[in-house]
């Protein structure tokens, strides 16, 4: 959809794109003024495998003091984003034939980092209905003795949704009956969040020592193009990412480093002004998606997600074009209402489309006003 939107754009088609997952923000000052220093300072050099020590101490201060977890700067390490991040907790862990539970709707990598460790996804599907949450009873009824992982995004993409402590727990006390299963609790949009404190499940005793959470500078700080992401785990599991990345690609850029050593160390107003106004943009989106004949909309309480259900679309057309699922029905937005979307199929749940509010609020309005008029003509 990103290319095809550029391609549109290149002929002159006035384009809103509303497919792109990272913050439209720039990054904040004092993070550019701490990667400028550095240059100037000449950390040009290889940094270790696991990232600076100074950095590791910077994220287990952050997890002390914001979550109130205990990780040694030795269970941290640092990688080339949180997407590295994830891939090497299922790379090291996860042997052929291993299971790993996805809740559907799930980021489109996931399954594809699961094969590529030779494992088997089994696929966990939460719809709107449930507000795209797993239950414990359907966790439990996914498991079985070849299960090795489960993998959890809150808050959510594609969907914003944000488990609560009291959900959280309900999942842990399942996981508690099987030390077999890690979880791989993928936080990356922690600080996008419109519900108040970020729960994580690593908070659990019973289950902590079981734990990998994934998190990074990207989301929080508008930091997407830095690459810094990074694991909190048992030490085991580090010491095997470890090995892991020293093969494939040693340690994450050490002027990115310093600058997310910044990130974590210094104010965090700017996080909180980007939370505020991710959640303008929020409640904008949402009332406007509402006014839409057609489109099943929840509220999501973090990241910068809306996920409608579409389906009573499916069948419909538009002359001789027929939408026949959700990537045809994004794929009519972009060429008929120049609104660039992102299918849900790749996302686990064809029946939903995803849009990212990080976007001006005049683009919001505008786009939900073209998508208005241009669902208007299926009959």
């Amino acid at each position: 959809m990103s290319q095809k939107s550029s391609e549109l754009k290149a002929q002159g088609v006035d384009v809103i794109n509303l497919s792109v997952g990272e913050p439209d923000f720039n990054t904040p000052d004092h993070i550019k003024a701490a990667a400028i220093k550095a240059v100037e300072e000449n950390y040009s050099r290889y940094s270790p495998v696991p990232g600076y020590p100074a950095l590791r101490e910077a994220i287990s201060a952050k997890l002390k003091n914001e979550n109130g977890l205990d990780y040694a700067p030795a269970q941290i390490l640092c990688s080339n984003g949180a997407k590295q991040s994830v891939c090497n907790a299922i790379m090291a862990l996860v042997n052929a034939g291993d299971e790993v539970i996805i809740p559907a709707p799930y980021w489109v990598s996931y399954p594809q980092m699961v094969k590529l460790a030779e494992g088997e996804p089994v696929i966990v599907e939460a719809g709107i209905e449930q507000d795209f949450k797993i239950t414990p009873e359907q966790l439990e009824a996914a498991i079985t003795p070849k299960t090795r992982a489960l993998i959890l995004c809150s808050p959510s993409n594609p969907t914003g949704s944000v488990y609560s402590k009291e959900e959280l727990a309900g999942l842990a006390r399942i996981l508690a009956q099987h030390e077999r299963v890690i979880v791989i609790a993928d936080e990356i949009y922690e600080h996008i969040n419109y519900i108040g404190k970020h729960e994580s499940i690593a908070q659990f005793a019973e289950i902590k020592d079981r734990v990998v959470i994934v998190n990074g500078v990207s989301k929080a700080y508008a930091m997407t193009g830095w690459r810094i992401g990074f694991i909190a785990a048992p030490e085991w599991i580090v010491k095997g990412c470890n090995k892991l990345q020293g093969q494939y690609t040693s340690g994450p850029c050490s002027v990115s480093q310093k600058a997310a050593e910044a990130a974590y160390t210094g104010s965090q107003q700017c996080v909180e002004d980007m939370r505020q106004a991710f959640e303008r943009r929020k409640n904008l989106i949402v009332k406007l998606a509402k006014e839409i004949p057609g489109l099943e909309v929840n509220n999501p309480e973090g990241a910068f997600y809306l996920f409608p259900k579409c389906s009573s679309y499916f069948g419909k057309k538009d002359g001789e074009r027929v939408i026949n699922n959700s990537t045809d029905f994004a794929m009519y937005l972009l060429e008929v209402g120049h609104v660039a979307t992102v299918g849900g199929d790749a996302f686990g749940s064809p029946e939903c489309f995803r849009m990212s509010y990080a976007t001006s609020d005049e683009n919001i309005v505008e786009a939900m006003k073209r998508i208005k008029e241009t669902l208007a003509r299926l009959r």
